[in-house]
């Protein structure tokens, strides 16, 4: 018989690359069915979360003992890891048998032998002195619902111990230890042999996040994305999930493939129906196929000249051994020949020849069904991770792997070919199961470790409900000093009037000019605003840059750029002739002696201009009017930003009362009873309240709340000592503090393998809209790491957990606090009124609150819990700062024609 009529003979064997993808397609559905919660239960390939969630990332040290079950003998080994720049690992371990009785008597029996190994290995080392961790690799098939608990599914590999199955194995191993006694360990983990291979070989290389083995049986595991994985809770990071990819087929997916050869070993098996892929695949099944093909053949005279011996008749008589020893390259045919003579058959050359093409056809499709499924988990990762290519690797164990002399380049060949966009490499696992064991145990232990430290490190932010209480009633104090007129002058809350008496009521009418100076861009607008039953308001406006060198000159050349950008806006709207009422929105503090007067008190967001502070900014404009000498203006008010937000929701919302701003920086005004305004004469109606509540804390009053990281902030900025509070609340130094925090994390080795990067060194460098990505609830840990490298930070999916992590906890911090902060004006609104309950609206503008995912929901749920006698309403602000600027012209203009 020649090789062809082999091909003929098996032709349902050989597999075509089209049936390879067929194959592929056919178990990413499955995974994806193991992995939905609805379908868990009835899928085949069950996906079994491990709670392994890291890879090695080369940090971990420490001594570990490591248990090994999973075949006829087992391993007990002492792992010592070292991580002294070159990574070492020490490994000690004695093997030692598990009797057929053990095999297949009683659980406790079996538990009870393994115990009584280890004490013998612990005692015959000499290392009962000190508590060791532990690692326990189990090679079957568990439910694990934490990574030191795995309740046993099935047995496998002719294990048949009565009183396992259902049962958590690490429990009953624990109970062995103490029967035994004398034995001072911690259970930390459970591990299967394919995440033990995974990890052993992650240890060397930080891109392997799969593990594969073929050997006696067959399985894989690989790192998915928690946010895939129904069975358990949390959708942040990663966890490695074990596929037991060897009952891919058990509810009939592979019937097309599977052969009358399959079907009969099957049959014959002592689980029929079940681990189907594995019955095509593993070595435990390879002989046996191979000497079905050949006592088929041999039965209709194609082989041996129809003559049949004992030996092959008998099942379990061909090993996966032989096969391997039949496809060496130099020796095969010899070996081949010996091997038939052993079993009894009298073989011609021609008999060698297709013998050795029978074994190459098994072992080959075995290959290629591997190729596919781990094609799917491939691809799956790199779909994950939104990459055209993907580079990974691949930790492999397994006899037929490692004895078979073709198998892993066969497999390697046709993967590459099945997933050309993955960059794949292959890595043999050297002792895995055990070391893999320990390795998991160092990651848990490392893992454990850092969670410890971190929570230590942010424990300062997380402020009880007790401590917000507080906040709040130190900021009505605040609130009250402010207001009065002998405590005013050393009030850290400034409580400055701002002569608006009244919000809008929808009669204000004309065309108004604003200016809206807050930041580096400086606007000018046209507003126009209509009154009546259509009431609108239509803007027109130009952006202009403010250089640093301005921002930071003198006062003269600031106002002189200002004054040049509105002659430009004058040219550009054709109204270089007109003089048309003007609001100046000027968002910084200021103390106002009338709506038209406003003398700056300080510089904040970085301005430094000389000559200002203590000057009035409108006389100032005004006298850089007159210096061009090209046109008038008719400066009618001069507005806090806070106060524009408010008049700018008041027009739409009568009940809108208060204004917030929670962007770059942080601030807050009301409307005040004029009677509690002492700076102000008369006690006859209302009048809106410039807070300034930034600097609350500035007589440091709040320093039990702040952090080591906030005095780090302070410390480096332009205004040491002040505006402590907005320190703490706003987008200009959120991003700050998180960067101090990665500092200090980073410097105690805990993120960014210990590297302190130039990136990482640079103020500013962690803007606050990055922790609003950062915290997107849609954004994937892929996205996290990708901003991170943007910073030139290298890092891991478990640093951008904790960088996730410390973002979340300063923004949720500021949100509390301003939460606290609002609570208190709302309550004195309240209080001035004398109602029993309050109705408000706040207006808000802000990119913090706009942009940042969590923060308007955490500041609304803090004010509802510390003021729950006020129904409180946010509304966003459109267009705030200037069109509030003309809406208090307008009122302002209203008030002096009625007084």
């Amino acid at each position: 018989m020649n090789v062809s009529e082999v091909d003929r003979f098996l032709y349902a064997m050989r597999l075509s690359d089209e049936q390879l993808c067929d194959i592929s397609s056919r178990f990413h559905v499955e995974m994806e069915k193991g992995l939905c919660g609805e379908s868990n239960a009835t899928a085949t390939v069950k996906m079994l979360p491990t709670h392994v969630c890291s890879t090695p990332d080369g940090s971990e040290q420490g001594e570990f003992l490591a248990l090994d079950l999973g075949g006829s003998r087992f391993k007990v080994l002492q792992v010592k890891v070292s991580e002294d720049g070159k990574r070492k690992v020490q490994m000690e371990s004695e093997t030692f048998p598990v009797p057929e009785e053990v095999l297949n008597g009683r659980g406790t029996d079996l538990f009870g032998h393994v115990a009584e190994s280890l004490k013998a290995f612990m005692q015959k080392n000499d290392i009962n002195h000190k508590r060791k961790p532990l690692g326990f690799t189990f090679s079957f098939p568990c439910l694990q619902s934490k990574l030191d608990e795995g309740v046993l599914l099935s047995w496998s590999k002719n294990y048949k111990a009565r009183g396992v199955q259902g049962t958590d194995v690490v429990q009953l191993l624990r109970q062995a230890i103490n029967n035994v006694g004398g034995i001072d360990v911690d259970v930390l983990a459970l591990v299967n042999d394919t995440v033990g291979t995974m990890m052993t070989c992650g240890y060397d290389d930080q891109h392997c996040e799969v593990g594969v083995i073929i050997g006696t049986g067959t399985n894989a595991c690989y790192m998915e994305e928690l946010r895939h994985i129904d069975l358990v809770e949390g959708d942040e990071g990663r966890m490695c999930i074990n596929t037991e990819w060897g009952a891919f087929g058990d509810d009939g997916a592979l019937d097309d493939f599977i052969t009358s050869f399959d079907r009969e070993i099957d049959a014959a098996s002592i689980n029929p129906g079940k681990q189907l892929f594995e019955k095509l695949v593993s070595g435990m099944y390879m002989g046996e196929i191979v000497r079905l093909v050949l006592l088929k053949m041999a039965k209709a005279g194609l082989l041996f000249k129809g003559r049949v011996s004992d030996a092959l008749r008998t099942k379990g008589k061909f090993h996966t051994v032989h096969v391997c020893l039949i496809e060496e390259y130099k020796d095969g045919l010899k070996n081949t020949r010996s091997i038939l003579t052993e079993l009894g058959l009298s073989a011609s050359e021609e008999d060698c020849i297709a013998v050795q093409h029978v074994c190459t056809i098994v072992s080959f499709r075995s290959a290629n069904l591997c190729a596919a499924t781990l094609a799917a988990i491939l691809t799956r990762m790199r779909q994950n991770k939104k990459l055209k290519s993907l580079r990974t690797t691949v930790g492999v164990d397994g006899t037929v792997y490692k004895t078979h002399p073709q198998y892993a380049k066969r497999l390697h060949k046709v993967v590459r070919r099945l997933v050309p966009e993955c960059n794949v490499r292959f890595v043999l696992s050297e002792s895995g199961s055990g070391k893999g064991a320990a390795m998991v145990t160092a990651v848990a232990q490392r893992l454990a470790s850092r969670r410890r430290d971190v929570d230590d490190t942010l424990a300062g932010f997380a402020l009880s409900t007790a401590q917000l209480q507080q906040v709040k009633e130190k900021m009505r104090r605040e609130l009250e000093l402010g207001l009065r007129k002998e405590s005013h002058g050393s009030a850290s809350v400034k409580m400055l009037p701002s002569y608006v008496y009244r919000t809008p009521d929808g009669t204000e009418r004309g065309k108004f000019l604003a200016l809206d100076l807050g930041g580096t861009n400086f606007r000018v607008l046209v507003v126009k605003i209509r009154s009546g039953i259509r009431k609108s308001v239509r803007m027109y406006n130009k952006i202009y840059a403010i250089p640093l060198e301005i921002m930071q000159g003198t006062g003269e050349e600031l106002f002189d750029h200002i004054v040049q950008c509105i002659s430009d806006f004058l040219d550009y709207m054709g109204m270089r002739n007109t003089c048309l009422p003007l609001g100046f929105t000027f968002s910084f503090p200021c103390r106002q002696t009338g709506i038209d007067k406003g003398i700056l008190v300080n510089w904040t967001k970085g301005f430094k201009a000389t000559d200002c502070e203590g000057n009035d900014v409108v006389d100032m404009l005004r006298e850089a009017i007159k210096r061009r000498n090209e046109f008038d203006l008719d400066i009618v008010a001069v507005v806090n930003d806070t106060v524009g937000t408010m008049m700018t929701c008041a027009y739409e919302d009568p009940k809108c009362e208060i204004g917030l701003i929670a962007g770059t920086g942080s601030n807050v005004c009301y409307m005040e009873e004029m009677q509690n305004i002492e700076s102000v004469e008369g006690d006859q109606g209302r009048m809106c309240v410039n807070t300034e509540w930034g600097g609350f804390g500035d007589n440091a009053n709040i320093e039990d709340i702040r952090t080591r990281f906030d005095r780090e902030v302070d410390e480096g900025s332009f205004n040491v000592g002040k505006q402590r509070f907005e320190k703490m609340t706003s987008g200009m130094y959120l991003g700050e503090i998180v960067r101090q925090i990665l500092i200090d994390l980073t410097r105690r080795g805990l993120l960014f393998r210990g590297r302190i990067t130039e990136p990482l060194k640079t103020r500013g460098i962690f803007e606050t809209k990055f922790l609003s990505q950062i915290e997107s609830d849609r954004l994937a840990l892929l996205q996290v790491r990708s901003i991170l490298q943007h910073l030139g930070l290298d890092s891991t999916c478990d640093d951008s957990i904790v960088v996730k992590e410390v973002c979340g906890t300063v923004s949720r911090r500021a949100a509390r606090i301003c939460g606290a902060g609002m609570a208190a004006v709302v309550d004195k609104i309240r209080e001035n009124r004398g109602l029993d309950h309050l109705d408000i609206t706040v207006g808000v503008d802000g990119t913090l609150y706009k942009l940042h995912p969590h923060f308007s929901r955490i500041l609304k749920e803090t004010v509802k819990e510390l003021a729950p006698k006020c129904n409180v309403d946010f509304m966003l602000s459109e267009d705030g700062s200037g069109k509030g600027a003309a809406l208090i012209t307008a009122v302002a203009r209203q008030h002096f024609r009625n007084t």
